[in-house]
């Protein structure tokens, strides 16, 4: 099969290539997945993950990508609740060969079944965002109805789906960004719109969750801004400034079939649309992967047609 391989950390993009490599192995509880479309996050190639396994090995060639949607091809032993041709979507693990390949070999507890008026491309824009997003907001912010958000990056992956979120949940959506992502932003559903290069972050004024996806100055900033019994909840650092009388909490994304499984519900119903921008083929991913690129909507790379 054809994959998109790194082998060299110090080499960073250019050294992504485009390779083939041995058919997946389905171990006990995998299925071996088709991908028809993948996504990735631009700082893959800066996690350990992406160069070692669970036991600190190296284990390259390794192959990017953690977010899929395609169809099952073959079931591992013990495999259970998914069937060969079945439609599916979800996240890779860390530490395994990822998505940017024609096949992937992924727990299927990770994966969720994909509706068949769903397209692939849209699919493959969820998994990260959509859980990071809804874990953010409610795993570990405690979002409920009536209360005050202020999302940072609210036009991005992440942050345009927790604002599509916190909307429905009730919630009154402050919103930050560049002057560029305001109209997209109250597209969304924000309340408010602060435009960080021009505007004083303060002026959000006192909210019950703050969600960052920037880190940095602006999230050391944020602590303040947490009212009694609030939550300043991170993607990126572990906060170094902590809310007065609330909570600072710093996660990673976990896989969750049943969330994922609510998301499509979501995304077929209309409810919830994920930023789809450029969707590229797979020998273009190492482009896709280059430093400093800012697109409006997350990429997609296609990998196989319907």
């Amino acid at each position: 099969m054809q994959a998109i391989t790194v082998r060299d950390r110090d080499a960073g993009v250019a050294g992504m290539s485009l390779t083939d490599m041995p058919h997946p192995h389905a171990a006990e509880n995998d299925v071996i997945v088709r991908v028809h479309a993948a996504g990735f996050t631009l700082g893959e190639l800066d996690w350990p993950a992406t160069w070692t396994d669970r036991a600190g090995r190296d284990r390259t060639p390794s192959v990017p990508g953690h977010e899929l949607s395609g169809v099952v091809a073959e079931l591992g032993y013990g495999t259970t609740g998914l069937s060969v041709g079945q439609r599916v979507f979800g996240l890779a693990d860390w530490t395994r060969n990822g998505t940017l390949a024609e096949y992937a070999a992924v727990e299927a507890r990770n994966l969720a079944p994909l509706p068949a008026d769903i397209d692939h491309t849209v699919a493959a824009a969820l998994p990260i965002s959509g859980l990071t997003a809804w874990q953010g907001l409610f795993d570990h912010g405690r979002l409920t109805t009536g209360q005050t958000v202020l999302i940072h990056g609210a036009a991005g992956g992440v942050g345009s789906i927790a604002v599509q979120l916190a909307r429905e949940a009730g919630a009154r959506v402050i919103g930050t960004g560049r002057a560029s992502d305001r109209d997209r932003a109250l597209v969304l559903g924000v309340d408010t719109f602060i435009d960080l290069q021009a505007e004083q972050l303060e002026h959000a004024g006192e909210v019950d969750v703050v969600f960052d996806v920037i880190g940095g100055d602006i999230l050391d900033r944020s602590a303040a801004l947490v009212r009694a019994g609030g939550t300043l909840v991170s993607i990126v650092m572990p906060p170094k400034v902590q809310p007065k009388d609330g909570r600072a909490v710093f996660f990673v994304v976990e896989p969750d079939r049943a969330r994922l499984a609510e998301l499509a519900t979501r995304l077929r119903d209309g409810r919830l649309q994920p930023l789809v921008g450029a969707v590229r083929p797979l020998a273009e991913a190492p482009t896709a992967f280059a430093p400093g690129t800012r697109t409006p909507g997350k990429t997609i790379i296609r990998i196989t047609q319907d």
